[in-house]
């Protein structure tokens, strides 16, 4: 009985580490105040707004696992896309924006 019962818990535990969300998807607070909420969408995360004048547009997609994504970034203010990355610590979000990787842009996001 108690090798069953161990043998249920490493189950439930290999499961549910399968199934454990990305460091990158969730509700983030953006550099200008507004929140975004960062979920998957196919094998791809998509960065969407959720709050001020540009809520429900689709800002980014990027693919990547643990704490490093890249991928594209698009500046809402005059729909320019970029080439994009983000690197996930604690409940920080450090989003990168380039043009040919020399011109680049950064801000820090902070998780709802």
């Amino acid at each position: 009985m108690k090798k069953l019962t161990i043998l249920a818990g490493l189950a439930f535990l290999i499961s549910s580490s399968a199934f454990a969300a990305e460091a990158i998807e969730g509700d983030w607070k953006t550099a200008s105040g507004e929140t975004a909420v960062i979920a998957k969408c196919g094998s791809a995360f998509c960065v969407t707004l959720k709050t001020g004048k540009h809520a429900g547009k689709q800002i980014g997609k990027m693919t990547g696992s643990g704490d490093n994504y890249a991928g594209e970034i698009t500046d809402p203010a005059n729909d320019k896309t970029y080439s994009g990355s983000g690197t996930v610590s604690g409940n920080s979000l450090s989003m990168k924006g380039c043009v040919l990787k020399v011109l680049c842009k950064s801000q820090t996001w902070t998780r709802l």
